[in-house]
């Protein structure tokens, strides 16, 4: 199973794609490591911003589009445009996307830590939230 972990903080959407086949990870190379949105008021880019994912999650075969839920109030808040961007991936009729709580992924990693540091994967330090989330997922 290829999924993607996503972290949307700001106009930002960071991706991180993991597989898992026989208890093997794999995180292949992507062309991307964000998709980022300029003007969240604007139908245009928001139409272009979901259209750029669901291309690229169909250009790396993934099955399964793992979302970082955030709080709707307090201090870990999630912004306005933050559930723009959400809100625009769910409704990607191309896309199975699956919102993930930060109390879910804790319960994973809990049952199952991360073998590796984020250093060890060759990914981006920011990425490492969305990294983190497609694998508490594959491990639930």
């Amino acid at each position: 199973m290829k999924v993607c972990g996503v972290d949307l903080k700001g106009n930002d959407a960071i991706v991180c794609i993991l597989s898992q086949d026989k208890g093997l990870f794999n995180i292949p190379d992507c062309r991307v490591s964000k998709l980022s949105i300029h003007d969240a008021n604007d139908k245009k880019q928001l139409i272009k911003f979901q259209q750029t994912f669901v291309k690229l999650m169909q250009d790396y075969r993934v099955d399964h589009v793992i979302i970082r839920t955030r709080a709707t109030r307090g201090k870990f808040a999630g912004g306005a445009t933050g559930f723009k961007l959400e809100a625009v991936l769910q409704l990607a009729e191309e896309l199975h996307v699956i919102l993930f709580s930060p109390t879910d992924i804790k319960a994973s990693l809990k049952k199952s830590p991360v073998p590796i540091s984020i250093e060890e994967t060759e990914l981006k330090k920011f990425q490492e939230t969305a990294f983190i989330t497609a694998y508490a997922y594959l491990n639930r």
